[in-house]
C-alpha cells in the first residue's frame, strides 16, 4: 500500500504529504533484496491504474520481482476495487505516531484460494523460502483462507516458511475478532518453520500467556518469555526458530528494545537493551543510540 507522510504536521491539517510504499511482507522483501543481493518477489494484487502502478514502480525501485503481481480492471470511481492507502503521522515525545488506514475492499483483500500457482512458484521455480503474516492474513476472509492454502503448498514442496503475527485488533475486529484470529494463526503455525512476532503478537494470535506481564508490558521478565517460547515449541513441534522482540516504550521516539530468538533448543539474546531513536517512522530510519 502507499503510505502517506505528513511531515512533523498532523493529517488533519497537511497540505502535502511525501509518499512511501510500505507492507508487511513486503518490506521483508526489499530488505532482502537490497541490503543482502537477494533475489525476491511479492505475491500481491493492484488496480490497473495510475495508483497501482506508483506501487509498481516503487518495487521495482526496491529491486523487488513484480512478476507475480495480480492486476485488477480499474471500475473508474474505485466502486467494486481500489489500492490501499496508510496515512501515518510520526510520533514526537509523550504524542504518540497515528495511522489512519483506508485500505477497505482492496485488490490485496479480494485475494482469495487458487490465485496463485503455487505449484508453479514452489515447484517449477523453486522459491527457497516463503513469508507471509499476521496483517495479510487479517485483511479479509478469504486473504485467512489464502495464506493457509500459500503455507501448506510451500511445507508440500520444502519451502522454508517464516510468518510475522503481526497481531492488529483493529483488522480482525469484524472478521471474527481475537477468537478468528487465533483460530486463523494456530493453523497457519502448523506449517511454519520460524515464527516472529513481539510480545502481544505471541500472547493475542496463538493465545501463549507470559506470566508476570501486565497489560501495557511495563516491564520484561525476559525467563518469562523464554518459557512461553518453550511452550509455543511444545505445542508446535514444526518450530525450528521462534523469536520476540522485546520493546519497552518511554517515548514515541525512545524505546529499550531488544530481542531473544530460540533455535535447536539454545536461546540466544541480546546481551543488554538499546535505546532505540526512532528519526524517521514513514521512511524507515532508525538509530541505535
Amino acid at each position: 500500500m502507499l503510505r502517506l507522510d505528513p511531515g512533523e504536521g498532523w493529517v488533519r491539517t497537511a497540505r502535502q504529504f511525501k509518499v512511501w510504499e510500505g507492507g508487511g511482507e513486503y518490506n521483508t522483501s526489499r530488505g532482502l533484496r537490497k541490503c543482502f543481493g537477494l533475489r525476491t518477489a511479492v505475491a500481491t494484487a493492484f488496480v490497473d491504474n495510475e495508483v497501482g502502478h506508483l506501487l509498481e514502480d516503487f518495487g521495482m525501485q526496491g529491486g523487488v520481482c513484480t512478476d507475480f503481481i495480480k492486476w485488477r480492471e480499474d471500475d473508474g470511481m474505485c466502486r467494486t476495487v481500489r489500492n490501499g492507502l496508510n496515512f501515518t503521522e510520526r510520533g514526537f515525545g509523550i504524542r504518540g505516531a497515528v495511522g489512519v488506514p483506508d485500505r477497505g475492499n482492496t485488490a490485496a483483500s479480494q485475494l482469495k484460494p487458487g490465485d496463485f500457482d503455487w505449484g508453479h512458484i514452489f515447484g517449477r521455480l523453486g522459491a527457497r523460502w516463503f513469508h507471509t503474516g499476521g496483517i495479510f492474513a487479517a485483511l479479509s476472509e478469504t486473504t485467512a483462507a489464502l495464506t493457509i492454502e500459500a503455507v501448506k503448498a510451500a511445507a508440500k514442496h520444502g519451502t522454508i516458511v517464516s510468518c510475522d503475527l503481526n497481531y492488529r485488533p483493529s483488522l480482525w475486529k469484524f472478521i471474527g475478532g481475537l477468537k478468528k484470529a487465533r483460530e486463523v494463526n494456530r493453523e497457519i503455525a502448523r506449517y511454519v518453520d520460524v515464527m516472529i512476532g513481539n510480545e502481544e503478537d505471541f500472547t493475542a494470535s496463538p493465545g501463549f500467556e507470559v506470566k508476570g506481564v501486565d497489560h501495557n508490558i511495563s516491564t520484561i521478565p525476559v525467563n518469562a518469555f523464554k518459557a512461553m517460547i518453550e511452550t509455543a515449541v511444545k505445542g508446535f513441534p514444526n518450530f525450528k526458530v521462534a523469536a520476540t522482540t522485546l520493546r519497552r516504550v518511554i517515548t514515541a521516539t525512545k524505546n529499550d528494545w531488544s530481542a531473544i530468538c530460540w533455535h535447536d533448543g539454545k536461546f540466544h539474546e541480546s546481551r543488554k537493551y538499546a535505546e532505540l531513536e526512532i528519526l524517521d517512522r514513514a521512511g524507515g530510519g532508525a538509530r541505535v543510540v
